[in-house]
């Protein structure tokens, strides 16, 4: 299948992937370059790449850490309600 990111066409293989998610994803990438671009002024497609992949890594990681601040206290709910339920079993047998 044919995407295209910053004015420029690609050819990807899509087997085992869904179609519009890639076309997503490509517009996705394609927005993060123009936003690096317009506020640069940069017209070097490689820098403007770089700062794209770096943008959209601080935004991965930033939610990787929302993530986990959730899992962790989450996680111990869900743990105390296990608990609590095979206490309420065992209980009951």
């Amino acid at each position: 299948m044919k995407i295209e990111i910053y004015d420029q066409s690609y050819n990807v293989n899509s087997a085992g992937q869904n179609e519009e998610q890639l076309k997503e994803l490509a517009a996705y990438v394609d927005g993060k370059m123009r936003e690096v671009a317009r506020a640069t002024r940069m017209v070097d497609s490689v820098k403007v790449a770089v700062l794209a992949a770096l943008n959209i890594a601080d935004e991965l990681f930033t939610l990787r850490e929302r993530q986990q601040e959730i899992d962790g206290p989450l996680r111990k709910r869900v743990e105390k309600c296990v608990a609590l339920v095979e206490k309420a079993l065992e209980q009951s047998n």
